[in-house]
This record gives C-alpha cells, structure tokens and sequence, in this order.
C-alpha cells in the first residue's frame, strides 16, 4: 500500500505593509505620549516658577519705582528699588493685589527712626515712600522747618547746595537753575542740610521754600502708628497732612507697612524710549545704581 507522507500547511505570513503600519502606529502613539509628558512637564514647571515668585514677591523681597521729588535728596525720581518684606511683619498688604488672606498683622515689628518705608496710603491704598520720624509714644512737631521730636530740636547742620541734573522728570521747584560749566549740563541747585536723630541716624533734607507746614503743634503718635515725612520737606504730602488721597497721609498704621528701601537696582533720568533701544543705556543713572539706603 503506498502511503502518501503528511505535510503540515504553510504556515501564514503577515504581509509587509502591514507590520510597516503597525509600527508606524506604536512610533506616533510614542511621540504623543513624549509630548504630552513633555507639555505636562513645562506647565509643572510654569506653576513652580510662579509660586516662588510669588512666595519671594510677598515674603523676602519686593520692587518698587520713585514717581516724585518728595525724598530727594536721597531718592529721585527714576530710582528703581528693593525693598525688603520681612522687618516689619505681614499683612494682607504685602500680598499681590492686597489679597484679604493675613487678618491683621503677623510677626509684626515696629519700624526704627530713620528707616524708608513703603506703605499703602490709608485711603486709595497706592504706594507710598517717606522716612519714618515718630514711631508710638513720641511727640512729633515743626519749627521754621526743623523738626521738633519729644519736646527737643533735631540738629540740622548746612551743608552744600544739593545739585540735580536738569532732565526730563527734574522739578526744580522753587529752586536755582546753573549751568555746571565744564560739563555743558544744567543743574537745579537747593537749599540742603544734614538732620542727625537721637539714635544718631543722619540723613540729608533739601529745603526749596517756605511753606506753612514748616510750623506744626506737636502731636502725639498713638500706638499702632507712626509719623512720616519726606526728605523733600516741601514737596511731600506727608503726616503733617491729613489723610486724604494726593495730598497728605495722616498718621500711618503699622498694618499699612509693606517694607523697608534697602537699595537701588536702577536709576533713569526719564528720557529712554521703548522704541529705541539705545537710550535705555543713555538715560541710565549708572552712579546711583547699587546705592544702599
């Protein structure tokens, strides 16, 4: 008997293009997955950066710009600072938008005579800098433009004319206008003394002219508030004033405190234009660039 031998069936191969497709497939799905990790990876790390920017921006350290005369001559308008958030406690003024998350004050610690501060004015809660003269408990007053602090006279000793140079956001106010020779450029000059405080802090105040403010009663600071004023006696709407938006601060609560001037990270004379990048550099104040306060 003839016995045909078995053979099994071809076996079944998967056609070329197929397989082709099918990795295509699994590569695309791949590269998908990696993008959207990748995406995923970039908004974590967006969120990270904003949180510590925020974190630094309410808690360390904060910027803030001079928009006028009234602390001449130690700051002018242009200055760019850095004001530190720490020294006197936190409140919901030293959030991003006032954000009403801190009830009160916390950590709270009273300024020093002599410190800059920056605070939110008591009625518009826009950004203020003066130099604190008063803090709770002192009497506070004004003869002829020297200050009167606990019944006694701050010494004031004359110094040189303070000279600014003429630019495009200087208001020489009542004062002198010279040309600085050598230089071909335009000075205002004023008045300028030095006033040394009973802990033996010194700063520079400039005297443009008269005004009736320059007599006051004496007052008493409260608890809870200090007394401030601007270098630029003259021009500045200070605590001598009442508080009313523009034209005077009162006495200012510590919960309104926002920091302390630390120094100057830049300085411009008001006439660099966005469109022209060159003058960014031409209207820089380079010497007043790192100055401490």
């Amino acid at each position: 008997m003839d016995v045909n031998p078995q053979t099994d069936p071809p076996a079944r191969s998967v056609p070329l293009q197929g397989a082709a497709t099918l990795a295509q497939e699994t590569g695309e799905g791949a590269q998908d997955a990696e993008k959207q990790e990748s995406l995923f990876g970039f908004s974590w790390f967006l969120v990270k950066l904003l949180l510590a920017v925020l974190i630094i921006r309410s808690l360390v350290i904060a910027p803030f710009s001079i928009p006028s005369d009234s602390m001449l001559p130690q700051l002018w308008q242009g200055d760019y600072l850095i004001a530190s958030k720490w020294p006197y406690g936190y409140s919901r003024y030293s959030l991003p938008f006032n954000a009403p998350l801190i009830p009160g004050r916390i950590f709270e610690s009273a300024p020093q005579r002599g410190d800059i501060v920056i605070f939110k004015h008591p009625v518009d809660e826009v950004d203020y800098v003066k130099r604190v003269i008063g803090v709770p408990g002192d009497t506070v007053g004004m003869i002829n433009g020297q200050v009167v602090l606990n019944g006694a006279l701050i010494p004031q000793e004359r110094l040189a004319d303070f000279a600014i140079p003429l630019s495009a956001i200087t208001d020489c106010g009542s004062g002198k206008w010279r040309d600085a020779g050598a230089t071909g450029q335009t000075e205002c000059l004023v008045e300028r003394s030095r006033e040394t405080l009973p802990s033996g802090r010194q700063s520079q105040v400039i005297n443009m002219t008269d005004i009736p403010q320059d007599t006051m009663a004496p007052i008493t600071v409260p608890e809870g508030r200090v007394f401030v004023m601007g270098d630029n006696r003259d021009q500045s709407a200070d605590s001598r004033f009442a508080a009313e938006a523009r034209l005077g601060v009162g006495l200012v609560p510590m919960v309104n405190l926002v920091g302390r001037a630390e120094f100057i990270v830049w300085s411009t004379d008001g006439s660099a234009q966005w469109i022209k990048p060159w003058t960014w550099f031409s209207a820089a104040r380079w010497d007043r660039i790192g100055k401490t306060l």
